[in-house]
């Protein structure tokens, strides 16, 4: 896939996870895997689970280039040394083959292009995971391991994961089979029992920065900032950064300080400036800020207190005058799961974004505390 194809594996403008040099605070995962790797319980599938951006597509790579480049141990006298790392020399020739696109022996599964409309697919589809049987066909060919990377798996339809559970049903010899999940609960239990699970947990504040500084992008904001938005996902940190995250965040904070009474010409700015032709992806992080800072807001009336990091200069007690009590933090809670709901679908039966936008501003001006 050229660069300049849509990528949905990818954060635009950051490293492919294939790419990205170092996995930074999932040493708990890659040890486990390393574990079942020489004690010979090499599993035929592993989900990959755990928030989004955590690093689970970049452990998948370096997963798929460790199991080519590491022969079997084959109980000999000159047996290699039990590895006690994943890291694989750049110089290696799967190293460079992986880097190049050119390994025959790993296939990657995301959505895939549709050729009427020339856009990504919503969904990975059944095509998508038949085209693996002449994958694993050839695998009889030199005898070696056949690696393949499902990102994600939580975007399979219903008939391309009825043809994955066929195939973890009765798994190719040789095969392993990389699945990654952000919610797990949503696929197949069958799929699931079918899996040995690595979790990968949110980056603590020390890891997010390392990870951040090695990402090779250009901040946008205050790490800080970045970090407290996005949860412990590095990705999300990036998308955040990429997109102007902090500066949409900034202006909804803004809106919200002038509750309870909004003010209407700057919601109308915002709408606006969020259903421009184009700003389809500018939308959608909109709304997932939206959604966290209701939960924010839900969170400081639940404990009585806010975030212990603030996102934006004046974020705390913004948090503490609209959500002063448990009860006030319900309230917030209960419209997070209707705003939700009502953002979903219409987008889904494409409502005008703007009235979405004004929609959603207004049912948070009539929820604020009088």
């Amino acid at each position: 896939m050229s660069d300049d194809a849509p990528q949905p594996d990818r954060v635009s403008g950051a490293l492919h996870p294939r790419d990205t040099p170092r996995l930074i605070g999932q040493g708990a995962a890659e040890a486990a895997f390393l574990d079942a790797f020489n004690s010979g319980k090499l599993h035929h599938a592993w989900m990959l689970t755990g928030p989004r951006g955590v690093g689970k597509a970049t452990l998948a790579w370096r997963i798929a280039r460790f199991l080519l480049a590491t022969p079997d141990d084959d109980g000999g006298m000159f047996a290699a040394p039990t590895p006690d790392t994943l890291d694989i020399d750049p110089d290696h020739p799967v190293a460079r083959r992986i880097a190049a696109s050119g390994e025959g022996a790993l296939r990657t599964v995301t959505r895939s292009v549709n050729p009427d409309t020339k856009k990504l697919r919503k969904q990975i589809v059944v095509d998508d995971i038949r085209t693996l049987n002449g994958f694993f066909q050839m695998s009889a060919a030199d005898g070696g391991r056949r690696i393949v990377i499902i990102d994600d798996a939580d975007e399979m339809n219903p008939n391309a994961a009825n043809a994955l559970l066929k195939m973890l049903e009765e798994p190719p010899e040789r095969a392993v089979l990389l699945l990654l999940s952000h919610q797990p609960s949503s696929l197949l239990p069958t799929i699931r029992s079918r899996c040995r699970t690595l979790r990968l947990a949110p980056l603590d504040p020390a890891d997010m920065e390392a990870a951040l500084v090695a990402s090779g992008v250009a901040l946008q904001g205050d790490p800080t900032a970045l970090a407290a938005l996005s949860g412990g996902s590095v990705g999300g940190a990036l998308r955040l950064s990429l997109m102007g995250g902090l500066q949409i965040y900034a202006e909804l904070t803004g809106l919200m300080a002038s509750l309870p009474r909004m003010d209407r010409a700057r919601a109308i700015k915002l709408a606006e400036a969020a259903a421009q032709r184009g700003a389809e992806e500018k939308l959608i992080l909109l709304f997932s800020l939206v959604n966290l800072l209701l939960a924010r807001l839900a969170r400081t009336g639940a404990t009585g207190m806010p975030p212990p990091t603030e996102a934006t200069p004046g974020e705390a007690e913004l948090l503490q005058r609209l959500s002063p009590t448990p009860h006030q933090g319900r309230k917030w809670a209960d419209l997070a799961q209707e705003v939700s709901a009502r953002v979903q679908h219409g987008m889904a039966v494409n409502l005008d974004p703007a009235a979405l936008v004004l929609d959603t501003l207004q049912k948070i001006s009539d929820c604020a505390p009088r």
